[in-house]
């Protein structure tokens, strides 16, 4: 008797209904009810070269806020450029290496450092300085803005700060 009451416990405690919780509507901005408004990844020479490099040019005020956040972590920027020829990364390069043996190489992941990194940086607007002075002289090649974490030895962060004019990426 005392076996079929512990059963019979387990057994409403299984069947009982969870209380109904009410729905609270999403936010939203009506866009999503527009089926043109609902786009899907586009196969056709889709180009991704950093974070935020799927967005539109990003303004110098949010290249700034972007900067203020290495910054703020302790992590150096440094500025790198690179033709398109060799900016974008889609194999392993010039080496033909599998990358099921060695995942995470690239032989062109590496760009050009415009001098070297900024080490003691305490301002956005340093960092704007030398991308705008990277742009004058190399206005053809991407740029992007890293941010290096000199204890650790990695780079933490990096974002595409320059998109040439020509390029259809």
């Amino acid at each position: 008797s005392e076996v079929h009451h512990t059963s019979h416990i387990k057994m409403a405690a299984l069947c009982s209904v969870a209380p109904v919780v009410a729905k609270v509507p999403a936010v939203s901005t009506g866009k999503a009810s527009k089926s043109s408004a609902m786009q899907v990844w586009n196969p056709t020479n889709n180009k991704f070269f950093e974070t935020f490099s799927f967005l539109p040019p990003l303004s110098d005020q949010e290249i700034a806020r972007q900067v203020q956040y290495l910054i703020n972590n302790g992590w150096a920027p440094c500025i790198e450029f690179e033709g398109a020829g060799k900016a974008y990364c889609d194999t392993h390069g010039w080496s033909g290496l599998d990358s099921s043996i060695n995942a995470g190489y690239y032989d062109n992941r590496y760009w050009v450092m415009w001098k070297l990194p900024m080490y003691g940086c305490t301002s956005p607007d340093e960092v704007l300085a030398e991308v705008r002075a990277c742009t004058r002289a190399f206005p053809d090649c991407f740029i992007r803005v890293a941010g290096f974490d000199n204890i650790k030895q990695v780079q933490c962060s990096s974002f595409l700060a320059h998109r040439p004019a020509n390029d259809r990426t």
